[in-house]
């Protein structure tokens, strides 16, 4: 009996730390921001709205763009989309970032 409660209370503290670590890698809006400011802002405006008319026609705190998966924000930022270019130096946790800057955009 012993070693079987030994056992889950090991077990319990493995997926303790598993979580932790989930969350610890969950993205930010807060890092990406930075990186939406340098990379995004120049065509998409500090607050998504667009600077260009493409951009103002589908603001990234819309419903079209936040209906989109993140994969599918991923795919269009790092190998473009319509008229947008793919964003050179952005992935990893800095495109995770940035889409969770866009989802903070939200109207």
């Amino acid at each position: 009996m012993t070693k079987t409660i030994r056992a889950l209370m090991m077990l319990a503290a493995v997926v303790s730390m598993a979580g932790s670590a989930q969350l610890a890698q969950a993205a930010s809006a807060t890092a990406g921001q930075p990186v939406y400011k340098s990379k995004c802002q120049m065509c998409h405006s500090a607050d998504g709205s667009g600077n260009l008319p493409k951009a103002k026609a589908n603001p990234l705190g819309g419903p079209t763009v936040q209906a989109k998966s993140d994969a599918d924000l991923k795919k269009a930022i790092t190998a473009g989309t319509g008229t947008m270019k793919p964003v050179a130096g952005v992935a990893g946790a800095d495109l995770d970032n940035v889409i969770a800057f866009m989802r903070s955009l939200k109207k």
